[in-house]
């Protein structure tokens, strides 16, 4: 890229971060140092104001980058993520949301324990929580590189691993100084600049083509270099019966995975009360809904302006799809309307990746010090602030996610949160569900439940192309793929159910009969709710 390019560009970057580390100073000034205040926000938010934060939440760097440049690459079997991700909100609405408001405080843990031996639930609970985060941090990492590197031209190198650093500096800066009440704020933020942006450039795709949508994926499939069975399935999922079946396994986890993301789960508290929880949900699925109806044409347009092969060839993930098409669309390379709008989708993408890694590691902070250490800490020990650890462990949890980041740094940003998913839906959700509606339920059963979907659905996925024996695995020379599919949500998700329900018939406890109704009263009517 040109250096006009870089500049506007980075100084927009400035302004953001700028603007970001303002209202974090602003935020840290303003609350009382509780534990609500530094993991809810002091449960102050509107459902307009919280639907907004999940939604900006919830579109990351795989929604922006990723899924269009998915689209660019594989056509039709790339709109698998736009309407999985969607459709899983419905779960979420009608399920989870209201019940997990009234159940707990601060947690998944929370929700789970109001019926069980608190110390072996919590851990169980904690560590899901905690690797479900870092999968899915590693994505916006990943974003975050693939970005930078087209901004300055180099496709490798120090440039991307600064700025991964950089990243994880500003994500444990946002969450130890500023809590909730911060990184709700910079979500909204980001998710109004997000919208805004994804609005004038599909605005700008449809006046490129006069309208007409079928003109846009005609040019599309015949740029894409795959023809008519580029607006077909099958193109990445359609080869042989194992695709099939990854395609299969993809949109499970897709589907299922959302209800049980902590980062989506700890918005849920932000709110005073359950049905201000439902309305921020509907909130978030109009905003959603929006921005994944204009993927798909952001998607379609790149490979009908920029060209597949273009696109795969700045990055072979896809992941610069929607930037190289502002590009063209602003004029070109060398034009001033070219750099301006590449400078402008660049920085709303940099604030998609910094607001969206704030919101995660402040769960995963809130699960350490919430669930793991108050479960782990001796009786006789010296207390230490919930809110002191949970600063700590943010720390800890950017360094894991940098370098997991640089190692994963070749993947689709879309693929790795398909595995986030897949692992959220294997080891939260059955634990969830059960939790919420199985009166038999046992502390055993929940135990199981969580290892039982988790260590299946990580083993699965290190046994997987993912990890070796292909060109495209994050360790190409070498060679331990046992299992074919590269999302293992089609295996780990039944397993998580299944150990739920044998880890319960199997125990010689018996099912707290008294907490269960009184669990199912709180989470229907919300009396004694925090």
């Amino acid at each position: 890229m040109t250096g006009d390019h870089q500049g506007l560009a980075l100084l927009l970057f400035g302004v953001f971060v700028a603007v970001t580390l303002a209202i974090t100073t602003w935020a840290s000034r303003n609350r009382r140092g509780t534990a609500e205040e530094f993991y809810a926000g002091g449960r102050l938010f509107s459902p307009m104001e919280n639907g907004f934060a999940i939604a900006g939440d919830y579109m990351s760097a795989a929604s922006f980058l990723g899924i269009s440049g998915l689209i660019a690459l594989f056509g039709y079997d790339g709109l698998l993520y736009s309407v999985g991700f969607l459709v899983a909100w419905l779960v979420v609405l009608f399920l989870v949301a209201e019940l997990v408001r009234n159940c707990g405080r601060f947690t998944l843990g929370d929700v789970v324990a109001a019926r069980m031996r608190e110390r072996p639930v919590r851990i169980a609970a904690g560590t899901s929580s905690v690797t479900v985060s870092v999968l899915y941090l590693v994505a916006q990492m990943v974003g975050a590189g693939s970005l930078v590197a087209l901004l300055l031209g180099e496709t490798s190198g120090a440039a991307q691993t600064w700025t991964v650093i950089g990243v994880g500096a500003l994500m444990v800066i946002y969450v130890s100084f500023g809590g909730m009440r911060a990184t709700t704020w910079i979500q909204i933020v980001k998710s109004v600049l997000l919208m805004a942006g994804a609005i004038a450039l599909t605005v700008l795709v449809l006046v490129r083509f006069h309208g007409d949508f079928d003109q846009l994926l005609r040019t599309a499939a015949d740029r894409s270099g795959h023809g008519d069975r580029f607006l077909a399935p099958g193109l990445k999922y359609g080869g042989d019966w194992t695709a099939r079946l990854d395609f299969i396994s993809l949109g499970l986890a897709l589907v299922l995975g959302t209800a049980g993301l902590p980062h989506i789960l700890s918005r849920f508290y932000t709110v005073p009360t359950a049905r201000a929880a439902r309305r921020s949900v509907i909130w978030s699925i109009g905003l959603i809904g929006s921005f994944y109806l204009m993927t798909i044409v952001l998607g379609f347009g790149a490979a009908a302006i920029v060209g597949s092969d273009a696109v795969r060839g700045s990055n072979a993930a896809g992941n610069t799809a929607v930037p190289l098409l502002a590009l063209d669309l602003g004029g070109g390379a060398h034009s001033t309307g070219g750099t301006v709008l590449f400078a402008i989708v660049a920085a709303i993408a940099f604030a998609t990746i910094l607001a969206v890694v704030a919101g995660i590691t402040l769960a995963s902070s809130a699960s350490v010090a919430h669930d793991l250490y108050a479960s782990l800490r001796r009786r006789n020990a010296k207390p230490r602030s919930e809110v002191a650890v949970a600063r700590l462990a943010a720390a800890g949890i950017g360094v894991v996610a940098i370098g997991l980041g640089l190692l994963a740094r070749d993947l689709n940003v879309a693929f790795l949160v398909g595995l986030a998913f897949a692992v959220a839906a294997s080891a939260n959700l059955p634990v969830l569900l059960y939790s919420l509606f199985w009166r038999n339920f046992t502390t055993r059963g929940a135990v199981w439940s969580v290892y039982g979907g988790l260590l299946p659905a990580l083993a699965l996925v290190i046994l997987s192309p993912v990890v070796s024996g292909g060109p495209g695995s994050l360790v190409p020379g070498v060679d331990f793929q046992y299992f074919p599919l590269e999302n293992p949500g089609l295996v780990s998700i039944p397993l998580g159910f299944l150990a739920g329900w044998l880890g319960t018939m199997t125990s010689r406890e018996a099912a707290d009969e008294a907490k269960h109704a009184e669990t199912e009263v709180r989470s229907l009517t919300g009396a004694g709710a925090a």
